[in-house]
């Protein structure tokens, strides 16, 4: 299963005690991925998914909440890929019209609202209801990659007032989602991994919140030590090209004018490092006599170089 099917997986697992927090999360999935139709008979319900263990959730929400024992059917699908649809259908007017007044979907007359694809703020006033509401809208129609290969939360939205209501309740707590049409659809959406931590934590999803956790410690461990090897290797580098730089210089000094007409200070470098091409300068100067520090073994092989510079 993929990491965005665990985090389904356990929040599907995951029902509200409150009945208000019930109702909320209904309400998204409703608005998100459910159809409200006027009949004959009445009002019927239909609730749509893909995830299995997301049907089972709201099934139980529905028995919890309203004391319904819905019906769900199972079909394949071929579009947009195919799949397995799972539905759930409330067809009795009665139950309908309880859910539909009791989240705020019918107006004073009986009939539908206009915004039937938004959740009345009146069911998301509590910080609980909006976690909920979140959780619902990212069961119905959101996603959240694998933290191995990319950083990415989105919920898919059909319409841009319900896109805009879910990032302003996401943003109420703190985060900073973003917006963007994709061909009929707007998508919320957030990148950063702190940030998509913390939206697993609103959302209660816990155990992935962990398992996201230990795999941005160890991509930051990778990282930490692959700059480190990165920069050793590229100092090494620089050290070897530089002692190969020194050493040429130096035999072509002793073969033009050979080493003993240089300074006595600059002699004595030349020959140990044509002795000791692989040693650091601190090492080398250590073998002069007087010893020299650093910085006066690197003044040396900088005359030596431009002497060698000059010959040629």
């Amino acid at each position: 299963m993929s990491f965005s099917g665990d985090v389904k997986d356990e929040l599907s697992r995951h029902v509200p005690k409150s009945r208000h927090c019930c109702m909320a999360e209904l309400a998204a999935a409703i608005a998100l991925s459910g159809d409200i139709t006027k009949e004959k008979t009445g009002f019927h319900i239909c609730i749509h998914t893909e995830n299995t263990a997301v049907a089972r959730k709201y099934f139980t929400l529905l028995k919890k909440t309203f004391n319904i024992n819905t019906d769900i059917s199972v079909r394949e699908t071929d579009y947009p890929r195919k799949s397995r649809l799972c539905e759930l259908h409330v067809s009795d007017n009665d139950k309908a019209v309880e859910i539909l007044r009791s989240l705020k979907l019918l107006d004073a007359e009986g009939d539908l609202s206009e915004a039937t694809h938004t959740v009345n703020g009146l069911l998301i006033q509590k910080t609980c209801c909006r976690r909920a509401f979140i959780r619902g809208a990212f069961l119905s129609s959101g996603s959240v990659s694998d933290p191995e290969k990319s950083y990415h939360f989105e919920v898919v939205c059909d319409y841009e007032d319900q896109a805009k209501e879910l990032k302003g309740v996401i943003n109420g707590f703190g985060l900073e989602s973003k917006m963007i049409r994709r061909k009929n659809s707007y998508v919320v959406y957030i990148k950063e991994s702190a940030q998509i931590v913390e939206i697993l934590n609103i959302m209660e999803a816990h155990v992935a919140l962990m398992e996201l956790e230990n795999v941005r410690i160890l991509k930051s461990m990778r990282n930490t030590v692959n700059r480190k090897v990165n920069c050793e290797t590229a100092n090494l580098n620089k050290v070897v090209s530089a002692a190969v730089k020194q050493s040429d210089d130096i035999r072509l000094i002793d073969e033009m004018l050979g080493l003993e007409s240089l300074p006595e200070g600059l002699e004595q470098v030349a020959r140990l490092r044509l002795e000791n091409p692989e040693l650091p300068l601190k090492e080398l100067g250590e073998l002069l006599n007087p010893p020299v520090g650093k910085s006066g073994v690197n003044h040396r092989l900088r005359k030596i170089s431009e002497i060698a510079d000059g010959l040629r």
